[in-house]
């Protein structure tokens, strides 16, 4: 009877207080009512619609802007672009680390907005200020001035180093706002994940009509000047949020990976225990509120870690780390070995998508754009219908797929992250073959008309394969964030989700890498090669079926590694509220809340 009284205490404290190891920004416990959740999670996802509105609605015009204004030509500018889409989605590795290690996640998420506000006034200076503009007077120039060429790409790269630490940390932030120990707050997390994508693709969608109309028919100064404006907006409603935010300290999660791999070389000699519970999984009392994982078999070499021998408690009243740790710190150093396969068969994806903000948009250029006798659609614009596609994606996955299948498997998922990548990866695959079909459909009117071109042809013949682009991005792309957030040790969630970023950063060099490389190969075997000075004269019909043929193969290989992972298994509470139930209850009283009785188990 005591016993569960105790169990009944601790689940109503719970209900009460959330002790996930987040702080109010007191650093305080937090009081469930009145932080986190979505109320929090609204601030988050405000900053980040005005963050992909900037930036698309300078990515998916920089095609343009680097053919009609710097003047390069449409095979250097393709690789210019993915080279700097590259290092943007690249950016965030290092971004994740700051924040996971050093500073926290709020304090990333608001100094890198104010790198990337600079990096957006600079841009708006470059197209406004007189000794900065790309000609000296108001006349065309054939060749910008060097000066514009340089404040340009350093402003560019400003947002990439502010994307660097943005796009990690605020996603992260915003996940930590659910507690996973909490029913109700798990189902919205998983929910939160897809209706963030879909404040994103509402961002890109203004950020590919709105702005890009901006600088097609007012200018590109004045366009760039709203998104800064936006921009400075959002900082300031991010900074009102944050007493509703719940915080997580930083500090560094490479030392405990470290640690396993010291002790398991300097145990490797030694047997292994006749059961896994021998193993040792003692949690420091000032680390209670840490989330256990369960031992797994896979390399099982590591568990040499967490073998306990006599010595290791004989001269000190605390074991040295460094000889041993626990199964928690071993599991969390399999689960990154875990995640290295699944991140390398998704670069191909990375790769695909690539194609959506340079080839595609050129294509759109070729085309009829005319949708009234006055208005002409700018060719960025079309990239609309891939963030309409993620959005009506997203929101039928949640609303009717995943409650259907939810009562199929009788999962709280529905079907797992890992088939959720998949499928949009047999999309994106479908893209391909469609964009190509599309494009061959075009040059053979060109070739019939070449006077003409392919003027005749509407600018919505591109729409299938941005759409099913879109639909792509709603399956793999959120699946990807939810995958590298839930799956990596809880102290690494910043660079979980810059590793899903780094997916497509590698995919983007990765594309300008191959059409390098197919640009010799082809003029060196036919001697013309597949991409030409403009699109009339190139063959990226044939590119696009050589990435649905790699992408295919690289499918096969994906389910292989898919049907053999191994998911993060944490333990549960149980039904009495108590997370770890064969340990010892005790009671401890935080100073930081006078008179609130906490039990925990340690």
């Amino acid at each position: 009877m005591e016993h569960l009284e105790k169990g009944e205490a601790v689940e109503i404290d719970e209900q009460k207080w959330v002790y996930d190891s987040s702080l109010d920004h007191r650093g305080r416990t937090p009081l469930r009512a009145s932080t986190g959740a979505w109320k929090a999670s609204f601030f988050i996802i405000a900053i980040e619609f005005a963050e992909r509105l900037s930036y698309f609605g300078i990515a998916t015009s920089l095609i343009i802007y680097l053919t009609a204004v710097i003047h390069l030509d449409v095979k250097t500018s393709a690789k210019t672009a993915n080279q700097w889409a590259g290092v943007t989605t690249m950016m965030p590795l290092v971004g994740g680390v700051l924040a996971d290690a050093y500073l926290g996640r709020f304090l990333t998420v608001l100094l890198s907005s104010i790198v990337y506000l600079m990096g957006l006034i600079l841009l708006t200076l470059s197209s406004m200020a007189p000794s900065l503009k790309p000609c000296a007077g108001h006349e065309h120039c054939l060749e910008p001035r060097n000066i514009h060429k340089i404040v340009f790409f350093i402003a560019i790269y400003l947002v990439s180093v502010g994307t660097g630490g943005h796009k990690p940390s605020l996603e992260s932030f915003g996940a930590d706002q659910f507690d996973d120990d909490h029913p109700d707050e798990r189902k919205k997390k998983m929910s939160f994940f897809n209706w963030w994508n879909a404040g994103l693709c509402s961002g890109l969608l203004l950020g590919v009509t709105v702005i890009v109309y901006m600088q097609a028919h007012i200018g590109w100064g004045q366009a760039d000047i709203v998104l800064t404006v936006v921009m400075a907006c959002s900082v300031v409603i991010f900074v009102i949020g944050r007493p509703i935010y719940r915080y997580r300290k930083p500090g560094s999660p490479w030392k405990p990976l470290v640690q396993v791999c010291v002790a398991a070389f300097s145990k490797r000699k030694l047997s292994y225990p006749s059961s896994s519970s021998e193993l040792y999984e003692v949690p420091k009392s000032e680390k209670a509120q840490q989330r256990l994982l369960c031992h797994t078999e896979s390399f099982k070499f590591l568990d040499k870690a967490a073998v306990i021998e006599e010595k290791d408690f004989s001269d000190t009243k605390q074991q040295d780390p460094w000889r041993l740790t626990t199964v928690t710190r071993v599991e969390e150093l399999k689960l990154l070995l875990n995640m290295i396969p699944i991140w390398l068969t998704s670069l191909p994806f990375g790769i695909c998508i690539a194609q959506s903000v340079t080839f595609f948009i050129k294509q759109g250029t070729q085309l009829n754009r005319e949708i009234t006798p006055r208005f002409s659609l700018p060719p960025p614009s079309i990239y609309g219908l891939a963030a309409l596609g993620m959005i009506l994606s997203v929101a039928v996955y949640d609303r009717i797929l995943v409650p259907l299948l939810r009562r199929v498997t009788g999962t709280e998922r529905g079907i797992n992250i890992l088939q959720r990548i998949g499928i949009g990866q047999v999309f994106s695959i479908t893209a391909m073959i469609v964009a190509a079909v599309i494009e061959r459909k075009r040059l053979t009117v060109v070739e019939n008309d070449p006077l003409h071109s392919s003027i005749s042809m509407s600018v919505f013949w591109l729409a299938p394969q941005f759409v099913i682009v879109g639909i792509a991005d709603g399956f793999t792309l959120v699946g990807l964030q939810e995958y590298f957030y839930d799956q990596v040790p809880d102290s690494m969630r910043s660079l979980g989700i810059a590793l899903y970023l780094s997916v497509i950063g590698a995919g983007n060099f990765l594309s300008s890498f191959l059409i390098t490389i197919v640009d010799h190969v082809t003029e060196r075997v036919s001697g013309k090669s597949w991409f030409g000075k403009d699109l009339n004269g190139s063959r990226i019909d044939h590119f696009y079926l050589f990435l649905a043929a790699i992408t295919s193969a690289n499918l096969c290989v994906y389910v292989f590694v898919a049907s053999r992972y191994s998911y993060k298994n944490v333990q549960r509470k149980t039904a009495t509220g108590a997370r770890w139930p064969w340990r010892i209850a005790t009671t401890v009283k935080p100073p930081e809340r006078q008179g609130l009785d906490i039990r925990i188990y340690t």
